[in-house]
């Protein structure tokens, strides 16, 4: 059952868990943003130029709503979903976001208490609520940037998701990212922006923001203790003490129980599927100011895949840099007749991979035109890329499950 108070500040570190940071062990949540039950105060702690609450669990354009489900919104362009994400909670509410035509914030709260030169890992879990559909065979879609901002204005983090893809099924996904408080800091402004466009496609639920304190392990000692030696003449019994067996802790899996919900259609209810958390890191700016625009989607098995860029057509002297999940993987090279190669491994830690097309110039002939032929397995796919200095072209592989 939720508490009243939404965002929780913990100051009793007992529990804690293996965590992705070398030498680092989490505590117990320190402030955790749920959304609450029911019918909540506004957490929205500033005025936003793009974006107002509304009560409805299918708030249109431009409007959010804490709900704990939606119901056949937009004539089943979105997922039905019968609670949020919160495990074990009664008539717990996520954040439901229809993306506004125009980028920027949606959501700005303030945490607290913080302590000043500590590490900290941030993360949320997010779905993406549109379908896929051949109404929208070129979504636009949802690209978070959370930033976590000083009290003296400085920005002390920011990360992004990069672009939340649609599913075939309702899926939450968990991002998380680290950050270190300025040692002269307790208190942050945290602000979520959607950096891309509203338009089919881009509209998306999130819940549970959980900030944590990473406690470093202290070095090990290479420091042998002394064996203590008994007098020759007083023979020394050892008694041996049964070692314990080493046991691993198993999860436990908390069933996701319908709750009963107003219902306006007789469709079946989706099973909502929790993919494994995958960290990216922020995006450059170049991916931000530009619009990616995504141009194919692709599922594949687990394995490698090979990606071989060449110009298309004429050689005319374009320019291109290629961007893997965010992080430059090449820079500033020519395409030509000989291939740009580039290898990507995907599997169960690593499902979801993007790959974005960056023109650094236009050649002779505009735009910046290639191919990209795409071996997954025993399959290959020929995809036509075209950018320019306002527009990115976007690949994205998903693991097929």
């Amino acid at each position: 059952m939720k508490k009243l108070l939404f965002i929780t500040f913990i100051l009793c570190f007992v529990w804690r868990t293996s965590a992705q940071l070398i030498n680092c062990t989490f505590d117990k949540p320190f402030i955790t943003i749920h959304f609450g039950t029911g019918d909540i105060r506004d957490l929205n702690t500033s005025s936003l130029l793009n974006y107002g609450r509304v009560g409805s669990y299918c708030p249109t354009d431009g409007h959010y709503s804490y709900t704990g489900y939606t119901s056949d919104c937009f004539r089943g362009d979105w997922w039905r979903l019968t609670e949020d994400h919160t495990p074990g909670d009664v008539d717990g509410n996520m954040m439901l976001v229809n993306s506004s035509y125009n980028t920027g914030p949606f959501f700005t709260t303030t945490l607290e208490g913080l302590k000043g030169g500590a590490t900290y890992e941030f993360s949320i879990w997010i779905m993406n609520v549109c379908k896929p559909s051949d109404k929208c065979p070129y979504p636009l879609l949802p690209n978070l940037s959370f930033r976590l901002q000083s009290s003296s204005g400085n920005f002390t983090a920011q990360f992004g998701t990069g672009e939340v893809a649609r599913r075939e099924s309702p899926q939450w996904t968990q991002f998380r990212a680290p950050f270190k408080l300025p040692a002269s800091e307790s208190t942050l402004q945290l602000t979520m922006v959607n950096t891309a466009p509203g338009g089919c496609g881009n509209d998306f639920a999130l819940d549970d923001i959980v900030i944590r304190e990473c406690i470093m392990k202290p070095p090990a000692s290479n420091v042998t203790p002394k064996q203590s030696v008994a007098p020759k003449k007083q023979p020394v019994t050892v008694k041996q003490t049964p070692k314990k067996s080493a046991t691993t802790p198993v999860a436990k899996e908390v069933p996701n129980t319908p709750k009963e919900k107003p219902q306006t259609t007789t469709a079946s209810v989706n099973p909502v599927k929790i993919q494994r958390s995958q960290v990216l890191p922020p995006p450059p700016p170049v991916l931000t100011t530009r619009t990616n625009s995504l141009v194919k989607t692709i599922q594949t098995e687990a394995g490698q895949i090979t990606l071989n860029l060449y110009d298309n057509g004429e050689i005319d002297g374009d320019t291109v840099s290629i961007y893997h999940n965010n992080k430059l993987v090449v820079s500033r090279t020519r395409l030509s007749q000989k291939p740009i190669t580039v290898n990507i491994d995907i599997n169960a830690e690593e499902p979801h991979h993007e790959v974005v097309m960056v023109a650094e110039n236009l050649g002779s002939i505009p735009p910046n035109t290639s191919v990209m032929i795409v071996t997954a397995g025993s399959k290959k796919y020929q995809v036509y890329i075209s950018s320019t200095e306002q527009k990115n072209a976007k690949v994205v592989f998903d693991l097929k499950e």
